[in-house]
């Protein structure tokens, strides 16, 4: 992670690079399987066009992640003139941290919530909505944004950028075997159709078995990765209490919104500091975040260590 002060969490770092790792080694197993058999259809030449094709298209998402993230969220990109409060409270949560400033955003949605984003701490964007800039107080909004501020301090923002395009490149490989394979099925012999078929559906389960796997590892990542950031942002501010009352706030905002208001935010979900979800539970394999339950308790914990006497 990035030299700050905010809380190092060796937990996070090992995640992180397992979840890399193991990403990796599962591209480069379906390129090579679909390759193979790829091979005996008479399309062996299409899989690594369809590859390249997917990889690209990871590293644009990588690369303008901030600025996909702002448009589907129909942010931008405030000044300190436009919002000096918001941009005070930043400058003094950096200076307390020792990190870069990252750009603020606003979004004009009346759900509460905020995210961070971006490819590197230098190219961050921290955003609140206009919905938790009315709903919390000073202290609340501090907590928020000390917890945005340490995502993009470990980094970890860039590393769920780049594992959440895992199931977008399998599917497209997977696409483009079939249709390249439908393609064979209509202009060759019984044999070779069965060829066609035959790898069509290899390529269909070894790239739902990647998309799986990414899924998994994806919210197992996200879910730690919440919990760092409430934990070290409670300790940069020292204000664990603070941050509870604003995920109960958020939280119990979110049943008052209504659903095709949270149906359209949904893609940002794994990046929010709360899940714009109501009337379900997030104690699931599914979830991006810890039940408000398990966040709640480390905060609490926090707070009665800091209340602690020293001896």
């Amino acid at each position: 992670m990035a030299k700050t002060r905010f809380l190092k969490d060796k937990g996070l770092t090992a995640r992180m690079t397992l979840v890399m790792f193991l990403l990796g080694a599962l591209f480069v197993v379906l390129i090579v399987a679909l390759m193979g058999v790829a091979g005996q259809a008479g399309m062996g030449g299409l899989i690594p066009i369809i590859g390249i094709a997917g990889i690209g298209i990871a590293f644009y998402q990588w690369w303008s992640s901030d600025k996909m993230a702002m448009r589907a969220m129909r942010a931008r990109e405030v000044t300190p003139e436009e919002a000096p409060e918001l941009h005070g409270m930043i400058d003094r949560l950096c200076a307390m941290a020792d990190m870069p400033k990252p750009r603020v955003g606003i979004s004009d949605m009346d759900i509460p919530n905020a995210f961070a984003t971006g490819r590197s701490p230098e190219r961050s964007v921290v955003c609140v909505t206009t919905g938790i800039l009315r709903k919390l107080d000073a202290e609340e909004l501090e907590g928020v944004l000390a917890h945005e501020l340490s995502h993009v301090a470990h980094r970890d923002v860039m590393v769920m950028t780049i594992a959440s395009t895992a199931g977008i490149v399998a599917g497209m490989i997977t696409q483009g075997a079939q249709y390249g394979g439908l393609s064979l099925l209509g202009g060759r012999g019984r044999n070779n159709n069965n060829g066609g078929a035959a790898a069509m559906v290899i390529a269909l389960v070894i790239s739902l078995i990647v998309y799986a796997v990414s899924f998994v590892l994806t919210r197992l990542l996200s879910r730690y990765r919440e919990m760092c950031a409430d934990r070290s942002g409670a300790y940069l501010t020292m204000k664990p209490a603070a941050l509870a009352s604003a995920l109960q706030k958020i939280s119990g905002e979110m049943a008052t919104i209504p659903q095709k208001d949270l149906r359209s935010t949904k893609a940002m979900n794994a990046f929010f500091i709360a899940p714009a979800i109501s009337g379900a539970t997030v104690k699931t394999l599914t979830s991006t975040h810890p039940s408000l339950e398990d966040r709640l308790e480390q905060l609490a914990r926090i707070q009665a260590e800091l209340n602690r006497p020293i001896a």
